[in-house]
């Protein structure tokens, strides 16, 4: 999955809904707000405040994105790493950790080649490489606490 550079929270609450499953409508309703009202919150029209952290969280759990917490991360120069519950890993679950972490190193393999086929890196290109960067890292740290999870004595860090 190919996610943007989200370099501001406006960015990160219209990408939120803009992955939320029947949009803005629904969105809405998940979160109890009237149409008009979670527009103008969403997109900080009108003079109103925006939507809350807990808010976007509700979101993110429904869409399965972790888009706040990975934007947040980033601002202090860091990585968002979705830890497994213990309850759900097994063999099948790590090997599909394998696989995922596998295929986001090679978009950024991928993304480094195309941007240096005119045998320059452009700033949006170099961001856009430190975003897969960040996020390939993130999905190898996972893999390996998972691992550990999985085959520890209840070490987990």
């Amino acid at each position: 999955m190919k996610r943007p550079v989200l370099a501001t929270r406006k960015d990160v609450v219209s990408t939120v809904i803009c992955n939320y499953p029947g949009g803005r409508a629904q969105a809405a309703a998940c979160l109890g707000i009237p149409l008009k009202r979670f527009d103008n919150q969403a997109y900080e029209n009108a003079g109103s405040r925006p939507l809350t952290d807990e808010c976007i969280f509700k979101l993110e759990q429904h869409c399965g994105t972790t888009f706040l917490p990975s934007y947040v991360a980033r601002m202090y120069g860091g990585m968002f790493v979705p830890l497994a519950t213990p309850e759900t890993l097994d063999n099948v679950e790590l090997f599909n950790h394998s696989v995922k972490a596998a295929a986001k190193r090679g978009c950024v393999d991928q993304m480094i080649a195309q941007a240096l086929d005119d045998g320059v890196i452009k700033k949006h290109e170099a961001d856009a490489i430190v975003s897969a960067l960040s996020l390939y890292m993130s999905a190898r740290y996972a893999e390996v606490l998972a691992t550990i999870q999985l085959y520890s004595a209840g070490i987990v860090r």
